[in-house]
């Protein structure tokens, strides 16, 4: 198959639903978890849970970068935005992310320098045409975003462009997806790989999970025949008594990843000892940090940066609903105080947050188990 249309095919779907169906042991209940927030949209918007038996559970991941990010980071780089003659850059889905003292458009609207960029590179260009001002950009992502960093970081270098530098947030999946494993009271039976991350690191980083947990992986794409065949490939592994790694998204994601990609990354970033996640806590060596080779450009060697640990408010769930130990409507907040045009968690205001799913796609008061 070439084309998005194919992928979308009501008569394909229906008979891979029924394969489904037919494939899972109805003595069994099933809870796969779909690591990427971009799936956890995809399955809402398209009505695929409602394709699915009702022993097969699908439980969200912490595949949203920007959810996962404490609130201390967030206030981090907004004590570096309020700096002297600083201008702080940032993709579109931070500038409502809250910290404790509010987000990066309440900042605008005091008066301080906050701009929206596309890419690290329009950062960098800013940078270019303002040598009077210092040009921080707010890095965030998993390894999907990451080259995109380590590359203007690598032209910065080259044109010697000292008044820019990068806040580094970067994140890496696997460090994640073990916590998850690890924790006490998270039961799952698979996982349906993150496609976007993939085409990045490949598939080869996930083997640890069929390998010693027993847990089956398959990389998906994003479309609905993607994620229903991934399914499937799952519960024919399960089924099988098998546990390995397959890759549904062949026609994006190779096996061994980007090597390019890979490549910039090795040069600029280095691996941080530690780092906080919401939900999870420190996890170690799970977050990018810029090599000495880059002290120059990295924001947190050129600013103090306060470093201050912020809890989430205490009547938020974001951390439960986070690890999908809850379902977002359990949250005492979801859909009353916490909305999307008035949100508290970071999982309400990322396009890619699993209360933003829920809200946007499934009625508020469906009831949900857990």
């Amino acid at each position: 198959m070439k084309y998005v249309d194919e992928f979308r095919d009501p008569k394909l779907i229906s008979n891979v639903a029924r394969e489904i169906a037919r494939t899972a042991d109805p003595d069994r209940h099933y809870r796969i978890m779909e690591v990427c927030g971009g799936h956890t949209h995809a399955i809402y918007r398209h009505g695929l849970k409602n394709l699915l038996p009702g022993n097969v559970e699908l439980i969200h991941g912490p595949g949203c970068p920007v959810c996962v990010l404490p609130m201390g980071r967030i206030d981090d780089g907004l004590a570096i935005a309020q700096q002297p003659n600083v201008i702080f850059t940032a993709f579109g889905d931070m500038m409502r992310v809250p910290g404790t003292k509010g987000t990066p458009l309440e900042l605008k609207a005091r008066g301080f320098d906050i701009r929206m960029v596309y890419s690290p590179l329009d950062a960098l260009r800013i940078a270019q045409t303002n040598p009077g001002k210092h040009v921080m950009f707010f890095a965030i992502g998993f390894e999907t975003t990451a080259p995109s960093t380590a590359l203007t970081l690598q032209r910065a270098r080259a044109l010697n462009a000292r008044n820019f530098s990068v806040f580094c947030n970067h994140v890496t999946i696997v460090p994640a997806i073990r916590a998850i494993l690890d924790s006490p009271d998270m039961r799952l039976d698979a996982f349906v790989g993150p496609g976007h991350v993939s085409t990045v690191t490949g598939c080869r980083p996930y083997e640890f999970i069929a390998r010693d947990y027993g847990k089956p992986v398959v990389i998906s794409g994003f479309e609905p025949l993607d994620i229903l065949e991934s399914i499937l490939m799952i519960l024919g592994q399960l089924r099988s008594g098998e546990a390995r790694v397959e890759n549904q998204y062949r026609r994006i994601v190779p096996w061994e990843g980007n090597l390019p990609a890979l490549r910039a990354m090795g040069d600029v970033f280095e691996l941080r000892p530690y780092f906080e996640w919401r939900g999870l806590g420190f996890i170690s060596q799970s977050a990018l940090k810029l090599s000495n080779a880059f002290a120059a450009w990295d924001a947190e060697v050129q600013f103090e940066v306060p470093g201050v640990r912020v809890t989430d408010p205490k009547a938020a769930q974001c951390g439960e609903v986070l690890k999908g130990v809850l379902k977002p409507p359990q949250c005492k907040l979801f859909g009353k105080e916490c909305n999307p045009e008035h949100p508290i968690g970071a999982l309400m205001v990322s396009s890619e947050g699993a209360c933003a799913a829920y809200y946007r796609y499934v009625h508020r008061d469906e009831p949900v188990s857990v």
